[in-house]
């Protein structure tokens, strides 16, 4: 009756610790077995709040290598498309979405690996290309609570250290987290039963959270950004296969 705790209470950490590693990837983890227990859209907004706690965690521990003005023009952009996606979710099938989103990830996992192991360093991103990144996550973000992999990309490039990127898109997703859960309560996609899967959840989030705040201070940002960059694939080949099938 209650197997459903420990399933949220493992996956979570597992979400957790790999939010605190690659400082993203708790929705996709989340996403890949919420599904099975709850609807879509409720399991997108329990994701999402379940890692509050953790994000904050991270969020707080790297919070002086914070720059913010570098999350002003990003957030603005991707904050807008969320909320658009969010209202869009209610009235579409995610089936050929999860087909884009699934092509679109393996491909930037093999441009960016590509790129890693021929030394191919980007200094900076094009603002177009901030844009679109944005646009793209906050899409995506909407409808399936998973905004992680591009801004993580864009982060990750513009930050000279590891922590200084790991205080910034914790931040991003920290306010992300706090205007698209006030939104799906207002709309009913949360209501508060669902508080129970959330409390368990951040249970584990938080000893993920942990465990990989330990694990993280013996990593270097190449070996994180490698991480990353399969982790990426991985996620995007789990979603084109299970919409496909």
């Amino acid at each position: 009756m209650y197997s459903w705790v420990f399933i949220i209470i493992l996956v979570a950490m597992m979400a957790g610790f790999v939010q605190g590693v690659t400082g993203f990837g708790s929705g996709i983890v989340m996403m890949v077995f919420l599904p099975h227990i709850l609807p879509i859209s409720q399991s997108a907004g329990v994701s999402t709040l379940t890692m509050i706690v953790a994000n904050f965690m991270v969020f707080w521990h790297y919070r002086k290598h914070l720059h913010w003005q570098r999350l002003v023009r990003p957030f603005s952009i991707y904050i807008v498309v969320a909320i658009i996606s969010l209202y869009i979710s209610q009235f579409l099938a995610p089936t050929y979405l999860k087909i884009l989103l699934g092509i679109l990830l393996v491909c930037l996992s093999l441009y960016y690996t590509i790129m890693n192991v021929r030394k191919i360093n980007v200094s900076s991103i094009p603002l177009i290309i901030m844009v679109i990144f944005s646009i793209i996550s906050g899409f995506f973000n909407g409808m399936f609570g998973i905004g992680g992999p591009l801004m993580a990309l864009y982060f990750l490039t513009i930050s000279k250290t590891k922590e200084t990127y790991l205080a910034s898109i914790q931040a991003f997703f920290l306010i992300d987290t706090v205007i698209m859960t006030s939104l799906r309560f207002s709309m009913g996609v949360l209501d508060l039963n669902s508080l129970k899967y959330v409390a368990v959840g951040i249970i584990g989030a938080v000893i993920g959270t942990i465990l990989a705040n330990r694990l993280v201070r013996h990593l270097n940002i190449n070996v994180m950004t490698v991480f990353i960059y399969i982790f990426i694939g991985i996620s995007g080949l789990y979603y084109l296969i299970t919409a496909l099938i």
